[in-house]
């Protein structure tokens, strides 16, 4: 059964790593390239004209890779795994509108905020009803009512609640990333990272699942998951096809993945988390998207109440490019944050199961 995880890994990985080459003539023929803002580091003015929409190429490649490693293996899909492809590929075509709109239509700020609101709501609420849909054998749907840290803990929040919580979840984590999708590779290395943070997550709860509880040396910290191991199929598939793309898009940059890819990453990790019963978790396995984010929301507030800037730009990855540090100094320096993060979350989800046992 690991071997969906081998092949919609390798999969995903061959396929961004072919196709995006031929994404970026396909897009540079038609002029898709990006808008630079005159306010942003002089440095990426250079990048004027670079093909985005890039998203297009990984989040193709997931899907291809998914199915094709269900072809392969002979197993179906689960309803856990197609919902956090869907909800990754609607988010994706809401960055997709915005990024039309801005390099077709010459708008630089793409959809209006209120449309790109309302599209990341539909896909949002769609996904939250339908996740506490499709109860298996043991009762279990994709998502839970409960708030989840390593697993579901005691709060049960009722649906209403839950879909607001999980609104507010993929919106934070689709925007974190859009905040992060600054710097050449940069969205895209920590992706990879998380995603490879949740096969592993996926994989452990697979083997540690309550389904499984007559093989456990100790049935009390099992994991009530629906489909963990198609969870983690979905994952590597993610990672490898962000792992391609990233042969690309690191600096310097033959395409950007635009909101496209970022609103679709966001998208994909929230649904992870909420799957994977790791919801509040996810705030340390994806901390740079966290702490980007909160430089902005600093930056604002501070600005907004005492009229002085706290960083010399926002998001904050464009503070330290204007410090002086190169934009690859910026983008390992941050992977690296990104890693220990990675590391902390995966050694709490461990240390999480470990108590119970």
């Amino acid at each position: 059964m690991m071997n969906q995880i081998l092949f919609s890994g390798v999969i995903g990985m061959f396929l961004t790593l072919v196709g995006t080459p031929l994404l970026i003539k396909l897009l540079a023929r038609k002029g898709y390239g990006q808008y630079i803002r005159d306010d942003g580091p002089r440095e990426h003015h250079a990048k004027r004209g670079t093909p985005t929409m890039g998203g297009i190429a990984f989040i193709l490649a997931t899907f291809a890779a998914y199915f094709l490693s269900k072809v392969i293996t002979g197993k179906p899909p689960t309803f856990s795994g197609l919902l956090v492809l869907g909800l990754m590929g609607g988010m994706g075509l809401v960055g997709f509108l915005d990024d039309y709109i801005k390099i077709v239509k010459r708008r630089s700020l793409g959809l209006r905020a209120k449309a790109k609101m309302a599209g990341q709501l539909t896909v949002g609420i769609a996904f939250a009803v339908l996740s506490l849909q499709f109860a298996d054998d043991r009762n279990n749907t994709p998502a839970s009512t409960k708030l989840s840290f390593v697993q579901d803990f005691g709060w049960t929040i009722g649906p209403v609640l839950f879909v607001v919580w999980a609104l507010f979840m993929i919106l934070a984590m689709s925007n974190g990333v859009n905040l992060t999708d600054g710097l050449d590779g940069l969205a895209t290395g920590a992706s990879v990272l998380v995603f490879g943070a949740y096969t592993f997550i996926g994989v452990w709860q697979f083997q540690e699942s309550c389904a499984n509880a007559i093989t456990l040396t100790n049935p009390s910290a099992c994991y009530e998951v629906r489909d963990p191991l198609d969870l983690a199929v979905v994952s590597s598939a993610l990672m490898g096809a962000c792992l391609g793309f990233l042969w690309w898009n690191t600096s310097p940059a033959k395409i950007f993945m635009g909101d496209t890819g970022s609103l679709a990453l966001g998208g994909a990790l929230a649904g992870l988390a909420i799957c994977s019963r790791t919801e509040i978790l996810l705030a340390l396995l994806g901390g740079l998207f966290v702490l980007i984010t909160m430089s902005v929301v600093i930056q604002v507030g501070s600005f907004k109440t005492t009229g002085k800037r706290v960083f010399r730009m926002a998001p904050l990855q464009h503070h330290f490019e204007l410090k002086g540090w190169s934009e690859v100094l910026v983008v390992v320096r941050f992977w690296i944050i990104q890693g220990i993060c990675v590391i902390v979350g995966l050694g709490i989800f461990y240390a999480g199961w470990a108590a119970d046992k």
